[in-house]
């Protein structure tokens, strides 16, 4: 694991990360190597419009924070618990990123059910309820811009779950998927299409 990433950080945010690393199992965290790769993606891609369904403590969304903060973006996150939400917007203010960060408290369904129709995404990651995967996809999908892409987590550590999602994105003309191996397993989805 590199260290490079995380080296650019303020004090502040390299030491909250680091106290949330210790608890990552019990808020079902990703782990340091996927959320740098999501880092770079959202920079490389210049995503402006970032969706996260599963804030759980924040992890997560402080890397997805800092980076739209350099490409002049703005982070969505949804989280169906609110006292991980509380800690998560407490985590977002500590390491400067609650500017560019804006959250949402309840179910993920419920708010991709009633996104506004404009409400365009460039950039998806989904780390929450497995079997509702397929159920985010399918909402998520009418906003995702051509070229926009979807990152599912937990995709080979929670296979036969997010097996239903796996297939339907795999069999969908307007997207091109790959799994790759980094821990519990990405998936990475670039929409090519944005009609059939």
């Amino acid at each position: 694991m590199s260290d490079r990433l995380f080296k650019n950080f303020d004090k502040q945010t390299q030491q909250v990360l680091l106290e949330l690393e210790k608890t990552q199992k019990q808020f079902w965290n990703i782990s340091r190597v996927t959320a740098e790769f999501l880092y770079s993606l959202i920079k490389a891609q210049e995503a402006q419009n970032v969706l996260e369904v599963g804030t759980s403590n924040g992890y997560s969304g402080i890397w997805l924070g800092k980076a739209v903060k350099e490409t002049g973006g703005h982070l969505t996150t949804i989280e169906f618990y609110d006292k991980r939400l509380d800690i998560a917007k407490e985590n977002f203010k500590l390491c400067g990123v609650s500017d560019v960060i804006t959250t949402l408290q309840g179910s993920a369904l419920m708010h991709l059910e009633y996104l506004p129709e404009d409400f365009e995404i460039d950039f998806a990651f989904i780390d929450a309820n497995k079997s509702e995967y397929i159920k985010y996809f399918n909402l998520i999908d009418k906003h995702m811009k051509k070229g926009g892409i979807i990152a599912c987590d937990n995709v080979l550590s929670h296979e036969a779950k997010c097996k239903p999602y796996i297939d339907a994105i795999n069999s969908n003309p307007n997207y091109e998927n790959v799994v790759l191996s980094l821990p519990a397993g990405l998936s990475l989805g670039r929409k090519i299409n944005s009609v059939l």
